[in-house]
Order: C-alpha cells, then structure tokens, then sequence
C-alpha cells in the first residue's frame, strides 16, 4: 500500500518508519527542506531508541522516503496520515491552524479515491472539520474518506508501542476507509492486538481522555505525597499498597516534580478548553493541571529544606528531558526548577545524556557537562530530575569526594533515604520523610 505521513516530526517519523517496516511503501512529507534534507542524509532530527536503525534500514530496501513534495505525495497515496503539530492557543485549546493548511493542500492534490487520516492528537470534530475543507477545495469530484487513528505513543518506547501496541483505535466514517485501515494493520492482528472501532468523533475522545486520565493518576501521586511529608507516611509503600488493587494499577502512581512533555500537558488543557466551549467545567481535569503547576513551583521549597540560603551557591542539575530516553524538553520541570534557582541567584551545573544540545537552546547561564561527577564538582547540592537509568547506580563515595556539601534532593525517588544517609548525605525525595 502506498502511504504518505504529512509531517516528520515525533509521531508521523515514528509512524512512517514502523509502516514502512510493515512492508508498506511510505513517503514522509514536511515543508521544513533543512529537516527533510538531513533525513535523506540519514540524521534524526529527535531521539528515540532504535528509530535511527529502523529508518536507515527501510530507506536502503526502498520502503521508506522523505520529500518536501506534498502534491506528488498525496497524488500516489491510498490512506494520507496527518501528523502535523496542533500546539496550544492562548486559552488552552488546540491550534488547527496546520492541520487547516495541510487539508488545504491535499485538497488541491486530490486525484483519486483516498483515506485521510488525522494522527495528530486533535480535538472532537476535526474529522469533519478537515473533511469540510477538503469538499471545499477540491478541485474535481473524486471521493474521499476521512478517519481519526490516535497515537498512544511513549516517548522512549515509541517503536515497540508501535508495533505492539495496547489497542488500535479507528474512527471511521464509512465501511471503504474501515476495511482500508484495517488491512493496513493487519500485521497487529497476528499478535491478537485489540481493535476498537468507532465513529471519529469517539476515537479523539479516547485519545483526550486517555492522556488526561494519565496527567490526574500523576497529579493524584503527587497529591498523596505532599501528604504523606506532612504525616509521617512513605509514599512509596503507599502507592505500592494502592497498585495491588487491580482497579487501579500501579502505573503512573510515581511522585515526582510534575508531569511534561508533548502531550500531557497539552492534552489535558485542549480537554478542559473543549469542556469550555460547551458550558461545561471539566473540573477534575483542571484540578490536576492546577496541581501540576503547583508541584513543579514548590520544588525550591523542598531544595530550601537543605540549603535555606540559595544565592551564590552552586546546584548540579542530573536530567533536562521530561523523562528519560528522549531528548523532548517540552514542558519539562527542568526548565522550572533551573529558572527558580537562578532567579535567586545561584548557580547552575547540568549533565543530561541526550537532552543537553536542546536544553542549551532553551536555558542560558547553565554550565553543562560531560557526566555525573562533573556536574557534582564543586556544587553545594545535587538535584536528581530525570530518573534516567544510569542515575540509579551512582557511586555515592565519589559523589561525595566531588561535591562541596554533602546535599541530594531527588525528585524522583531512586534511591532509598537510609542508604543515601548512611553515606554521610543531607537527603530530601518526595512524600518519603
């Protein structure tokens, strides 16, 4: 089948490669000509484990190409996916302006029977937004179908999510592009991978829902061990006791700075903005994004238990990206917590082991490192951020050696408070006192 993924950025380059993996000849499209011309040079514009082998490999078997040609694209294709950003507008809602501009063009380029597809996360009704603006625009009678494919992707475990995912969800608004789709992912079918096939209206649902369920289970945590600092409890073995329960689960129930990256966020804004414009108050969504907010700002105050007087001295700074394998920045409690302590005037190191080149872009007056000992040397206290893997065996004695004062604050509890202690450390985590 011949696909063409409009836009390279995270989801449609994750999308394109595993298609094309699937046998599928994909072209990825984007009107960026200096990102299309790395990847032709075989450059990741992001980081994502193992996207660079699967793409090199379906470039070379002549499955998988990239083009700023959006016409001719669209022209060979069967099934059109749309992956193009629909970042938040001053309110919280979701800006369709690209996805406005991409119906637009595919529109005019409409020669043939075609299944457009939205994977950009979007909110309910831009399947029939974009279908409105394609019957607008085209310039001949050819029929067309448009569907909503939401992407559950994780950041860091994008292609194996992809290729053995939870569940597949196909909005559809006819039989021809439910049958197109469904062939499309009929390898997933070989490994029982279930389908929940609905009306697009419900499949951007799901993909909302979803995400801002995920950021509430967070904010929820995070809740719970402000708490349990207060009374004595360890959140650690709270949110073990709750995980047991089988209606609840045990995943996200991990405290830390508050919730980041591409998604969350967003999502959970767009879903209380979309309650808005309906005259209704999604008052739990909301109440998580106001918790989020709060825990990434009472950061300094856990940092302030150690070290009371902040200015003049220096932090080491372990982790920029939002979560570990990727390099994604975005609404990253990283960028929070530097700009509070510089913004009382102290020092800031910092070792990340892919984010640092963006991070650079984004924080200035940040000293960045070559590794964990380096961004240790000389500082007064160490903040762990990221809960990267390699930040979990650190040696402690030598932390020690390389550090001014003997200080850890680990905002994502790695490691357990008695040990760390018994190394001769001042030792704060989250909801673990």
């Amino acid at each position: 089948m011949n696909i063409a993924v409009i836009g390279t950025g995270y989801v449609g380059l994750v999308t394109g490669a595993c298609f094309a993996e699937f046998g599928n000849h994909v072209t990825c499209v984007d009107k960026d000509a200096a990102k299309i011309k790395k990847l032709n040079a075989g450059v990741m514009p992001i980081y994502e484990p193992g996207l660079e082998t699967l793409v090199s490999k379906n470039v070379r078997e002549g499955r998988l190409e990239f083009t700023v040609d959006l016409q001719a694209s669209v022209e060979k294709a069967l099934v059109v996916f749309v992956a193009v950003g629909t970042p938040p507008s001053s309110d919280g809602s979701a800006d369709l302006s690209q996805i406005s501009q991409v119906a637009h063009e595919i529109a005019l380029a409409m020669n043939d029977y075609k299944v457009v597809v939205t994977k950009s996360t979007v909110p309910v009704g831009a399947a029939a937004f974009i279908r409105g603006i394609i019957e607008e625009h085209k310039p001949n009678a050819c029929r067309f179908s448009v569907a909503a494919n939401p992407e559950f992707l994780r950041e860091g475990a994008a292609i194996s999510d992809f290729m053995r995912p939870d569940r597949v969800v196909l909005g559809c608004m006819d039989q021809e592009a439910r049958a197109i789709l469904k062939d499309l992912y009929r390898p997933l079918y070989l490994i029982e991978t279930p389908f929940v096939i609905t009306s697009p209206e419900s499949a951007e649902m799901i993909k909302y829902a979803s995400n801002a369920f995920l950021a509430t289970k967070v904010s929820f945590i995070n809740e719970i061990a402000n708490l349990c600092d207060l009374l004595g409890a360890d959140v650690h073995d709270v949110a073990k006791g709750m995980g047991m329960d089988e209606r609840i689960g045990g995943k996200f129930l991990h405290p830390g700075p508050g919730f980041g990256g591409s998604c969350f966020p967003k999502d959970a804004k767009a879903l209380a903005a979309l309650g808005r414009s309906v005259g209704y108050e999604v008052k739990i969504v909301e109440a998580a994004l106001t918790v989020n907010e709060k825990q990434k700002a009472s950061i300094i105050g856990k940092v302030k238990k150690l070290l009371p007087m902040i200015s003049g001295k220096t932090f080491a700074i372990l982790g920029l990206s939002f979560k570990p394998e990727t390099d994604d920045m975005r609404e990253s409690p990283a960028l929070e917590i530097v700009e509070q302590l510089q913004g009382e005037g102290a020092f800031v190191k910092a070792f990340d082991p892919v984010a640092m080149n963006i991070a650079a872009t984004l924080l200035r007056e940040v000293t960045y490192c070559e590794d964990e000992y380096e961004a240790a040397r000389g500082s007064d206290a160490l903040i762990i951020v990221t809960e990267w893997n390699q930040f979990r065996s650190l040696d402690l004695e030598r932390l020690k050696r390389e550090m001014r004062q003997a200080n850890i604050v680990d905002l994502r509890n790695i490691y357990e408070p008695e040990a760390v202690k018994a190394c001769g450390f001042a030792y704060v985590a989250i909801g673990r006192q």
